[in-house]
């Protein structure tokens, strides 16, 4: 069974080094890059290499933001884990909307870290396996200025080309087959994250949010993506 490899970004030598030393102690490989550039090189040198990055956001050369991005632009599904000193709500929602799976802040608890990172490694070796049995099967979605090509990954809206991240695909993927219907958040995450109903994060929520901004004429007033208070999410291709 191959040991799994983690990319830690971190800029701090001496806290590279000592979250490597739990890290390793764990059973895991790791290799440290100390700026965003250099992070971006060694993914796509081997995009199969890693299992999972830890990203630290305040990186020279380049943001963790900017690197989360790229990624998720070039199609690439890898885990992130954000470990940044940023403590503001608006920094960990700019950290999900660029497609980070988990946000921790600095000084974080190591048995808390620990146990992340055990979950994201998880979750990207249950991706591959389930994706095809659980997505459902829809080819292309057409609703409101939007239209969405589910096997060629090609969206606009209103007729302009728009990006959308696998997990964002995979998303709106499970909407549109299960449209209409009131789906809970729990199993958005089991469905779609591939992760425990009970984890306690606001990936679904951002996730939500990104959609909204990028389909809705007026995100703050929602046609298509709907809150349905404590119970759910629901999806109305013909709009409310």
């Amino acid at each position: 069974m191959k040991t799994a490899e983690i990319l830690l970004v971190e800029d701090e030598e001496h806290l590279a080094t000592g979250i490597r030393f739990n890290l390793v102690a764990e059973g895991y490989r790791v290799a440290i890059v100390g700026d965003g550039p250099a992070a971006l090189e060694v993914i796509r040198e081997d995009p199969d290499r890693f299992d999972l990055v830890v990203l630290d956001l305040m990186l020279p050369g380049m943001s963790g933001y900017a690197v989360c991005e790229a990624l998720r632009s070039e199609d690439n599904d890898i885990p992130v884990l954000i470990l940044s000193a940023r403590t503001l709500a608006e920094d960990r929602a700019r950290g999900f909307e660029v497609g980070a799976d988990q946000y921790m802040t600095k000084p974080f608890d190591l048995d808390e870290f620990l146990s992340r990172v055990k979950g994201l490694l998880a979750l990207y070796a249950l991706r591959a396996e389930r994706r095809s049995i659980r997505e459902p099967a829809v080819g292309v979605l057409e609703f409101g200025e939007a239209r969405v090509d589910f096997e060629t990954h090609e969206v606009t809206v209103s007729g302009e080309s728009v990006h959308l991240t696998p997990l964002e695909l995979r998303l709106l993927r499970y909407f549109a087959g299960n449209a209409r219907r009131v789906i809970p958040r729990s199993e958005l995450l089991e469905e779609v994250w591939d992760a425990p109903g009970t984890l306690r994060t606001r990936a679904p929520d951002q996730f939500i949010r990104r959609l909204r901004k990028i389909f809705e004429p007026d995100p703050a007033s929602p046609r298509h993506f709907i809150t349905v208070r404590d119970a759910g999410y629901r999806f109305l291709p013909e709009g409310e």
